[in-house]
């Protein structure tokens, strides 16, 4: 049974929130035609990518790249149009395990000194409905440029009630084989395949 102090502490921690959240009621729009045409920068502190990779079999194994920077240029009325060019700081890769962060990091795997961006930029986009479509664009990650294909889906957009910033929100998906860009170690102890998941969010900069 719930205790009175738990029933306390959960309200206590609901009053907390900021007042303009409580006073607004669910701002974004899932309709793909209320997106506001323009130039979006990418929001770090709310875009995420994630990694994961087979680790000899028994385990998925996930890392994340955080503080990506870049650019959205999208008009709902021609979505065919839209570009994007997004760079993630390969030094920013983490995972639970501080030694293989490090790791990571180093010249066995992903050489952030010699190669400290990750970067992709669109170059077609093609939908497949109204609110989901096929993103192809070139990656460049460890020294190594090859075309990829991001399952996109567009989430909402509208005005942030915290930061008052016009926000679109889209997932992706896409897997690529890390040997093809050079990254070998393990291979296939550790999988060659990678699975990259992205939630990026863009604020709307004119």
């Amino acid at each position: 049974m719930t205790s009175i102090k738990t029933i306390l502490f959960a309200a206590a921690a609901l009053a907390a929130l900021p007042s303009a959240i409580h006073a607004q009621s669910p701002v974004a729009n899932p309709n793909p035609a209320a997106v506001q045409a323009g130039t979006y920068g990418v929001e770090p502190a709310h875009t995420r990518i994630n990694f994961t990779v087979s680790h000899m079999g028994f385990t998925d194994w996930y890392g994340d790249f955080t503080d990506a920077s870049g650019t959205l240029v999208i008009d709902p009325k021609a979505p065919a149009a839209a570009k994007v060019d997004i760079s993630i700081p390969t030094a920013s890769v983490t995972t639970i395990n501080a030694k293989l962060n490090e790791e990571l990091r180093s010249d066995a795997w992903f050489d952030a000194a010699k190669y400290p961006t990750i970067h992709f930029v669109s170059t077609k986009v093609t939908l497949t409905s109204a609110r989901t479509a096929l993103i192809t664009g070139e990656l460049t990650f460890h020294g190594v440029t090859k075309p990829v294909v991001l399952k996109t889906t567009f989430n909402a957009s509208g005005v942030n009630p915290l930061d008052k910033g016009t926000t679109v929100g889209f997932n992706a998906t896409t897997t690529i084989k890390r040997s093809d860009f050079g990254v070998k170690t393990y291979v296939p102890l550790i999988g060659d395949d990678v699975t990259l998941r992205i939630s990026a969010a863009f604020e709307r900069k004119n």
